[in-house]
């Protein structure tokens, strides 16, 4: 039996935005002619997998039924939620739709995750599809790369996870990451019958509603539209919360692959400083007294930048009236200025620039400093740059 894809495409993306009522919704993001959804439709493509469900809600409909027909995917089921309840119904209710058999193998994808080595990754599934029973959950672990403290962590006791950790700070991290922690990658797998039998136990409430709601729902051009009254009744809980933290018989599938959530300007700034040699055009670099920068890519209210500043160049003192600023340091000691606070970064940290701050750049060393860039505003133009110190003559005030 071929595995029955699940794609939870509901998200806000508030955590990119947070301070404008506009979201864009992080999986239909356009990173340069790809997005995070479309890069998981790509994965469910494979041969291990059948026709695809998608979790979502109607502010999202005209955008999931773009992307499947921009990636070719003509047989898939659409299940539209009337409001926002968290992952558990979510999760509950697709698996509950009918022509799903109780044995039918489930593979839950967030919709706004970027994995690579994506041949190793369906080995794994695969490999694990035998393993799945009526009652366990198998879940995915991704090897940390760093002690981040924007990510779930588990532990393991030969492959069963014996304890999860939510967002631990960097020293707990650590701790974890000594102890062969793995990240908590978000991504379940299952049996339908698993799914029903631990919600029928654990979370009665949510299984009667979400019950009522599919039986209730109208079905229309391969979209189910669950029924309010039922659905709003449900309990709004996370997945973690209403089952994984309750059950005992949950196994890890242990994977060594590079993975992201792009959950920060960081991680994205990341991501666009390992793929640049894909965005970099000759026509986009602009020199500058104290160095250069390029133009990688100019996105719907966000562009990304990579800066150069030569040793002993300055940047002019200076604050933006529409634009904030997320700078990851990926080569050199850059000494900043951040209104009234100085201090000396170094590789992979990270410091953002509030709209209206008056910062500035400096590199008093011998080595070329290496900065990504990520420009967040409604107008993103160099005139958009008010100088109050310059070492090049250029003040604006």
């Amino acid at each position: 039996m071929k595995i029955r894809p699940v794609i939870l495409c509901g998200g806000s993306g508030t955590r990119l935005w947070p301070n404008t009522k506009k979201h864009q919704a992080k999986q239909f993001i356009d990173f340069g002619n790809w997005t995070l959804f479309g890069k998981t439709l790509e994965r469910v493509k494979a041969s291990i997998f059948d026709s695809p469900i998608i979790s979502t809600n109607t502010k999202y409909l005209k955008q999931v039924r773009h992307h499947l027909k921009k990636y070719k995917i003509s047989k898939f089921k659409i299940v539209l939620e009337p409001a926002k309840r968290n992952t558990a119904p979510a999760i509950l209710s697709t698996a509950l739709i009918k022509d799903i058999p109780n044995n039918q193998p489930l593979m839950y994808f967030a919709s706004d995750h970027l994995i690579e080595k994506v041949g190793t990754f369906n080995k794994a599934i695969k490999k694990n599809q035998k393993k799945l029973t009526q009652n366990n959950i198998f879940i995915f672990g991704i090897k940390p790369t760093i002690p981040s403290s924007e990510l779930g962590y588990f532990l393991t006791n030969n492959n069963k996870v014996s304890k999860f950790v939510e967002k631990p700070n960097e020293i707990k991290a650590k701790q974890i990451i000594r102890k062969k922690g793995f990240w908590n990658s978000g991504m379940f797998y299952l049996r339908k019958e698993s799914v029903i039998n631990n919600f029928k136990k654990y979370q009665p409430n949510i299984y009667q509603n979400c019950k009522k709601s599919i039986l209730n729902s109208k079905y229309k051009n391969n979209v189910y539209y669950l029924n309010k009254k039922s659905f709003v009744k449900a309990t709004a809980k996370s997945f973690d919360y209403a089952i994984l933290e309750k059950i005992k018989d949950i196994y890890a599938i242990k994977l060594n692959i590079p993975w992201s959530d792009l959950g920060s300007w960081k991680e994205i700034c990341k991501m666009y400083g390992r793929n640049k040699r894909h965005y970099y055009k000759k026509k986009n670099v602009f020199h500058r007294p104290w160095g250069k920068y390029v133009n990688l890519f100019n996105g719907k209210e966000f562009l990304i930048k990579e800066i150069y500043v030569k040793p002993k160049g300055i940047l002019s003192l200076q604050k933006h009236h529409h634009r904030a600023e997320h700078w990851v340091v990926t080569q050199g000691k850059p000494k900043i200025t951040l209104n009234k606070k100085y201090f000396t970064m170094k590789p992979d940290e990270t410091i953002f620039i509030p709209l209206g701050a008056i910062h500035r750049i400096e590199n008093p060393y011998n080595k070329p400093v290496k900065i990504i860039e990520a420009q967040l505003g409604s107008i993103l133009k160099e005139s958009d740059i008010v100088r109050f110190k310059d070492v090049y003559g250029r003040v604006t005030i």
